[in-house]
């Protein structure tokens, strides 16, 4: 008798304990890419979340279209068990937008230096809406696909100073060498799913952008009611991989309060 009771005693610990396990649950957090850049830009955040106990998957983003790159993130989003957290940079901020919508399991949304766009804006229109991007003069010129559209890269002897002038040069020309193009229907593809209104968001971005203009980014944070908005001092476009420690901080933010 005395064991039996002991054994049910354990199960009934084991099953109360469970719900709270549960709710402690670190979530998975899935890191989506930017235009002329891949997923290697996440891997100094990559590292600092992986210390700090989380799951992390960096998405593939192809860099094809709004909607169909958001299928593709949307697509993997649902295969993951438990929570996620969504975080985008760049043109990914208008991926991840549309990839939330409908996916149950995404409780927070981090845009990195990246666009949230409201239902029919564009990374082009938000761009051009306020002054200060000077990313136009430093594309190369377009290369024509087959299907008649264009990719678009930004010049080698300019990524430095307009994509990553906070890097060392050694390492932006690395950079500038792998990046992966983005197709300029893309870019003018408009939004249809702005997830951000029903999912809370955090945003991070550099006072020295010079692709997505500052005021922009405050902008879209504001109107997005960000929960928390980190401006890092002296930042460039990429300010996931020149502060690294810092957007992973701000991402454990939003992780923590999706649990």
């Amino acid at each position: 008798m005395n064991r039996l009771l002991a054994g049910g005693l354990l199960l009934v610990a084991s099953a109360l304990a469970a719900p709270a396990l549960a709710q402690t649950a670190k979530p998975t957090v899935v890191l989506v890419h930017g235009a002329f850049a891949d997923s290697s830009s996440w891997n100094g955040v990559i590292a600092v979340l992986e210390r700090d106990g989380y799951s992390v998957v960096a998405a593939p983003n192809p860099l094809r279209g709004v909607r169909a790159d958001a299928d593709v993130v949307s697509d993997l989003v649902k295969s993951i068990k438990g929570p996620v957290v969504l975080v985008g940079h760049s043109y990914g901020g208008s991926v991840i937008s549309e990839a939330a919508e409908g996916a149950s399991n995404v409780r927070a949304l981090v845009y990195v230096a990246a666009f949230a766009p409201d239902t029919g804006e564009t990374a082009l229109g938000l761009t051009g809406k306020f002054p200060g991007s000077t990313l136009a003069p430093t594309l190369a010129p377009p290369v024509r696909l087959t299907n008649g559209g264009n990719d678009l890269y930004i010049l080698q002897a300019r990524f430095h100073d307009q994509f990553a002038a906070d890097l060392p040069l050694a390492e932006a020309r690395l950079m500038a060498a792998g990046q992966r193009p983005v197709a300029e229907a893309a870019l003018g593809e408009a939004s249809t799913a702005p997830a951000w209104k029903h999912i809370p968001s955090w945003f991070v971005y550099g006072d020295k952008d010079r692709n997505i203009p500052p005021v922009a980014l405050k902008f879209m944070a504001d109107r997005a009611q960000s929960r928390g908005t980190l401006v890092v001092k002296g930042a460039s476009h990429v300010v996931m991989v020149s502060n690294a420690a810092a957007v992973a901080g701000l991402i454990e933010k939003a992780a923590a309060a999706a649990r």
